[in-house]
């Protein structure tokens, strides 16, 4: 069984940790859970508490509002209506005994002067008498006080027409008979009596008005104070409705989330309360009951995953001893095979005749090809394991390097190559040779009638360095852009153009090794027609591939065989070559190292 099997196998073991999508609890469970733990609903509490508290707060503010209006109502009957009567009142005795002087002053000199004041002192008595009525009319109480006033304006009425009127219409000033002044003095007697009983009424109605006036006060006090009192109260019974109805069952709740958050993953998460403070806490139970069985999955693919990981540790190692045994004990066998075909061909060249030594020719040249195959995949399997990295490398150098390698071919070729100066970068001085050199020796091995023209540049894009090798050779159709940098993926025959398919897939694992990535510049994108037509392509290649290799090491119709199997590269799905003179461009990319500046 391959490592490749092995893995597949561990993965489709492995559960999946994280499933589909789902509801952590539905609606019946929900109720079936909060059930028998809930009676009544926070809403529907805090609803009816709310309304209560509003129809006490709304009947205490209108007894307040009702008691001030009667504290102002009293007030005012005290202020506006009941003082001043008292100032009418001693306006009123003034108007009296004004009269009692000028009526007498007239009738002993018959002055006009006294007449006039007479009359005047008549006329506010009157005046005085019907604003204390107006006064009077809407107060509480003032009945007696009335009946008073009455009495009063009767005897000065009395006094007037039975004294001061007829003194007030003498014409001759004199002696007043003492008849008419005695019964003067007892009608102003009687007058200031009444006016006495009258001032003893006002003072009883102000008394009256001024308790009533404190009384009111004293009421209001209470009244306001009772809703002060209820609004504290209310806000009272609103705090311990709200901590033993809210803030209690959420703090226990709060509690055990946190013991929960700190590792007990089996501590329960009920919680007793009202409907909604039950729902949340079975929502929440159910999280981390959904949390802990995810959790168990995830630990059981974590464990998998580490049982697979050494299985790859162990497949790496059969791969490193595999490669070992690949660069030594393989390649020995195919040595001597070439050799003994050699010394065959040389110590019994005379006596075999042309179709024998076509044999040893496919021999030879089998065992080669199988050499290079067999290096170039010990190098691509290298790539990214056996590195040694370096913090600077001068890009020219690795080029000059890559250039040394291929002197050869170059001078074949009459390649002339130039470059754009070259930066710096950390990396693997010997697979960066490489690349260059894969790069390289493929424009000149790909090329035209013309000798090879070969530019490697390089620009600043961002963080990144982005590099460019362009030729003017047989250029690469657009449809084959991915197909170039699979392995094994040969675009042309073998008789044409030689090699083992892994030059490009090899450099593509170098620049992605260092973290950059590398495209074929098409210059403008493929359709949806061109990916199938890849797809197609590559299918036909592999295929084509394979019944070269088994054409090839069949023994019967070699040479035959050998025909049919270049005629079978040239027709099959390996791809046309491009238009002659097309040229190539493969560009890559690469991180900026930390001594570049900009």
């Amino acid at each position: 069984m391959t490592a490749a099997q092995e893995e597949t196998e561990v993965s489709e073991a492995a559960p999946d940790p994280v499933d589909r999508p789902r509801k952590l609890i539905g609606e019946k469970e929900l109720q079936q859970a909060t059930a028998g733990r809930a009676r009544v609903r926070l809403a529907l509490l805090y609803r009816a508490g709310a309304i209560l508290l509003a129809l006490l707060l709304m009947a205490v503010a209108a007894q307040a509002v009702l008691s001030l209006q009667a504290n102002g109502r009293a007030r005012a009957t005290l202020l506006d209506r009941v003082d001043p009567a008292i100032l009418r009142h001693f306006e009123i005795g003034q108007a009296l005994r004004s009269q009692d002087t000028a009526v007498r002053g007239y009738a002993a000199t018959g002055a006009g002067r006294d007449l006039a004041e007479y009359r005047t002192a008549v006329r506010e008595e009157a005046a005085a008498v019907s604003d204390l009525r107006s006064l009077l009319a809407d107060v509480p109480e003032s009945a007696p006080t009335l009946e008073r006033l009455d009495r009063f304006a009767e005897a000065s009425a009395a006094w007037r027409t039975g004294y001061a009127d007829p003194l007030a219409t003498r014409q001759r000033p004199g002696l007043v008979p003492a008849a008419t002044a005695r019964n003067g003095e007892r009608l102003l007697a009687d007058t200031w009596a009444a006016a006495t009983e009258l001032r003893a009424a006002l003072t009883t109605l102000h008394h009256a008005s001024a308790d009533r006036l404190s009384n009111r006060a004293m009421l209001s006090a209470w009244s306001v104070g009772l809703a002060l009192g209820v609004i504290a109260i209310g806000a009272l019974i609103a705090v311990i409705v709200l901590r033993r109805t809210l803030l209690r069952p959420l703090a226990s709740l709060s509690g055990r989330v946190r013991a929960v958050s700190q590792g007990d993953f089996q501590h329960p998460l009920e919680v007793r309360g009202a409907a909604e403070i039950a729902e949340l806490s079975t929502i929440i139970d159910a999280m981390r009951r959904r949390i802990l069985a995810e959790w168990h999955a995830t630990s059981e693919a974590t464990r998998l995953l580490d049982e697979q990981t050494v299985e790859l540790r162990r497949s790496n190692a059969e791969l490193e001893q595999f490669a070992y045994v690949a660069s030594h004990d393989l390649q020995e066998p195919l040595r001597k095979v070439a050799s003994f075909c050699q010394m065959i061909e040389r110590r019994y060249g005379d006596q075999l005749d042309e179709r024998g030594r076509q044999y040893i020719y496919f021999a030879v040249d089998g065992a080669k090809r199988m050499q290079a195959l067999i290096n170039d995949l010990l190098s691509f399997s290298r790539v990214g394991r056996m590195s040694r990295p370096e913090e600077a490398i001068d890009l020219g150098a690795v080029m000059g390097q890559a250039l040394d390698n291929l002197s050869t071919l170059r001078e074949e070729t009459g390649a002339e190559v130039t470059s754009d100066e070259l930066p710096t970068v950390p990396g693997d001085r010997t697979q960066l040779t490489q690349l260059f050199q894969n790069l390289i020796g493929n424009a000149m091995k790909f090329r035209g009638d013309e000798p090879p023209r070969i530019h490697v540049g390089v620009r600043r894009v961002g963080d990144e360095w982005e590099f460019s090798c362009s030729d003017n050779g047989i250029g690469i159709e657009p449809h084959q852009a991915d197909r170039v940098f699979l392995i094994f993926q040969r675009l042309h025959p073998r008789d044409q153009y030689g090699g083992t398919g892994i030059g490009l897939a090899l450099c593509k694992k170098i620049v992605e090794h260092h973290g950059g990535r590398i495209w074929l510049d098409t210059g403008a994108s493929t359709d949806d027609a061109d990916t199938s037509e890849e797809t197609h392509t590559t299918d036909e290649t592999a295929d084509a591939d394979t019944a070269d290799d088994a054409k090839t090491a069949e023994t019967a119709e070699i040479a035959e065989t050998a025909t049919a199997d270049t005629a079978a590269d040239a027709a099959s799905g390996e791809g046309p070559a491009a238009p002659r003179g097309s040229g190539t461009t493969i560009r890559w990319t690469m991180p900026v190292g930390d001594d570049d500046g900009e």
